[in-house]
């Protein structure tokens, strides 16, 4: 296994926030790389001449040392770091991993925050929902919040080894076919980064399968206190054969045999802890907006294979090469800014992005000659607009059309 730690492409909006007073938040599912990203940081700011220390909650000792309250965190860094002499004119950078392992971090945090002005904090939790249980009012404004997703085709290649320019325009047919394998490769596969970094397919199933079971599963099923976990497994299988469809919540309720409030739990739950993400219709209208079904996309293409099918699959099918495109639009443009548009007679547009009050509809195909440009002039017609998208990854590339690295 590669221990190099790699620049994720959120350090750049990270970094402008490192001396500010605010505590920066990473919130993301596990094993999508926060730790190393934690790592990077800190290697950052010690090339920078910057004092640093880092705390691991999953072990104990520390674990109950910082349930103690703030004060001992400053104590353990004046016996550590011999802070005294410059506490009131420098910042000490604290990386905590796992924060959500306290029993009160909101508290914690604040008191940290307020207190010890020159401890910087950098903190890491794997549950957004675990995480918003515990967290107070009393943190708002006190806060700056990043997500963190499994890797983008982008960090996709730097784990590679094949960094791709992206300033400039790509024309080698060469080039363009390598791409066009490795962009297969991340939709079967999936994009966390030991996955990635992991060369043979039966090892790649294994390393999922224990994502899977310890992670996905596990928590889930303790937040949630689940009693049957075999319901609970049916209908994350049944979830992942819908990736990239409309989501029917009381169909999938009576094919897993679960209430309907369970289901809804568990999508909630599923959702917050960075598995599932649930997409909006486009409206102008808001009260539309509201009741639309919406449609359910997993994070990681291979994690969502590996619960439908048992296996990984050496060709793209079913919705996955559109799921893996969200999630490419997810990371870039941030969720607020994507949707779906669908008419009462199913002319449907894949994704329409809202990028400061501009619409852009982006179709995809897997070949571009699939294309049919009836439901896009129906909508840049209705929205008067002039621009749209196809994105697709085989045959002739025409007017509008665009790779995934082009996104």
């Amino acid at each position: 296994m590669n221990n190099k730690i790699y620049k994720r492409d959120i350090f750049e909006e990270i970094s402008k926030y490192l001396y500010d007073d605010g505590i920066i938040v990473l919130h993301g599912a596990r094993q999508v790389g926060k730790t190393h990203l934690l790592y990077y940081l800190e290697n950052y700011l010690k090339d920078r001449g910057a004092l640093t220390y880092y705390i691991d909650l999953e072990d104990e000792r520390f674990l109950d040392e910082l349930n103690k309250g703030a004060e001992t965190l400053n104590s353990l860094l004046e016996e550590k770091l011999d802070i005294k002499s410059f506490s009131t004119t420098k910042k000490v950078f604290v990386f905590i991993d796992e924060i959500q392992y306290l029993k009160n971090p909101s508290s914690f945090l604040k008191l940290v925050a307020d207190h010890y002005k020159y401890i910087k904090l950098i903190i890491s939790g794997s549950s957004s929902f675990e995480i918003k249980k515990k967290f107070k009012n009393s943190l708002v404004g006190r806060t700056i919040n990043f997500e963190i997703f499994p890797l983008s085709f982008n960090e996709f290649l730097l784990f590679k080894n094949y960094p791709l320019k992206k300033e400039k325009n790509i024309t080698s047919n060469i080039i363009i076919n390598e791409l066009k394998e490795l962009y297969k490769e991340f939709v079967l596969f999936g994009s966390y980064p030991q996955i990635v970094l992991t060369k043979n397919i039966e090892k790649k199933e294994k390393f999922l399968e224990q994502i899977i079971n310890t992670y996905v599963r596990k928590d889930i099923r303790d937040l949630a206190d689940i009693k049957d976990i075999n319901k609970f497994n049916k209908l994350l299988r049944i979830l992942s054969a819908q990736n990239g469809q409309l989501l029917n919540i009381t169909e999938l309720a009576n094919t897993a045999d679960l209430a309907k409030p369970t289901v809804e739990k568990y999508l909630f739950l599923l959702e917050n802890t960075y598995i599932i993400k649930l997409l909006k219709p486009f409206s102008r209208n808001v009260r539309s907006e509201l009741f639309k079904t919406p449609k359910i996309y997993f994070y990681d293409t291979g994690l969502c294979h590996l619960l439908w099918l048992r296996t990984l699959p050496r060709e793209i099918i079913g919705h996955s090469f559109e799921a893996s495109i969200f999630t490419e639009l997810l990371k870039k443009y941030q969720s607020e800014n994507i949707f779906y548009w669908r008419t009462q007679d199913k002319k449907e547009i894949d994704f329409i992005l809202t990028i400061k009050n501009n619409l852009l509809p982006i179709e995809v195909k897997l070949n571009f000659k699939q294309f049919n440009k009836t439901a896009i002039n129906y909508f840049i017609d209705k929205y008067k607009i002039n621009k749209y998208k196809i994105a697709g990854l085989d045959g002739e590339k025409k007017e509008n059309c665009i790779y995934p690295w082009e996104l």
